[in-house]
């Protein structure tokens, strides 16, 4: 009489022991487990990043219309007409403009890059995407602001208020409108770079050593 095909009792339990449970939801709260915030929460954040960095516009275009350069204005009565012109032909006031709004433009990226990262230094691609457009509008709206404190738009008008031979200061402008994604683009390349740099790192994988070949069920090494 042959014995039953069947294991020991203490090799199956051995094998229970190991099994590796399935794959699904949690059994106590029914969700499944997450790497990082998940993402509604990104998204949220993202959007919150976008409108605070978009709101530090204002300070870039008050300063933006404290510190450029004034191009200065003359205006003058040809034929009973106003005629304005600049005082200074060769002045380089107008492109000194351009470069104050683009520097501090990168000043403000940089900020924003540093605050964004230091506030949550896990990163993603909506926070990402949230800190380019929120610089991009905050651009934008430094932009506006800066024209709409600076001298009126029109100059015929300022010239016959001040009166002919009087000089007077151009309207503020942005003349390079690529000046505008000096502060997304700053941003982006400095987070990127803070995030490669001194970003968490994924834990690396642990291999069975050599010899020791891993049990396929998730058991102990085989001996």
């Amino acid at each position: 009489m042959t014995a039953p095909l069947t294991p020991p009792p203490h090799e199956h339990s051995t094998y229970q022991e190991w099994q590796v449970p399935p794959a699904g939801p949690d059994a106590k709260t029914g969700a499944y487990e997450q790497d990082g915030p998940g993402m509604k929460t990104e998204v949220r954040e993202a959007v919150v990043t976008a409108v605070a960095v978009a709101l530090g516009g204002v300070l870039l275009g008050v300063l933006w219309w404290w510190l450029a350069p004034r191009v200065p204005l003359v205006g003058e009565v040809t034929d009973g007409n106003w005629v304005v012109y600049l005082k200074e032909t060769e002045g380089e006031q107008a492109v000194g403009g351009d470069g104050t709004f683009t520097l501090l433009a990168l000043a403000f990226g940089a900020l924003s890059a540093l605050a964004v990262f230091a506030v949550r230094r896990r990163g993603g691609v909506p926070l990402v995407a949230g800190l380019g457009v929120g610089g991009l509008l905050g651009a934008l709206l430094a932009w506006r602001t800066g024209v709409w404190l600076g001298p009126a738009q029109d100059v015929v008008a300022h010239a016959r208020e001040v009166g002919r031979g009087v000089t007077f200061s151009a309207p503020l402008r942005l003349e390079a409108k690529g000046a505008l994604l000096a502060w997304p683009l700053g941003a982006l390349v400095l987070h990127l770079g803070l995030t490669a740099m001194f970003g968490p790192r994924d834990p690396e994988p642990v291999y069975p050593e050599p010899g020791h070949p891993q049990d396929p069920y998730g058991g102990p090494p085989a001996a």
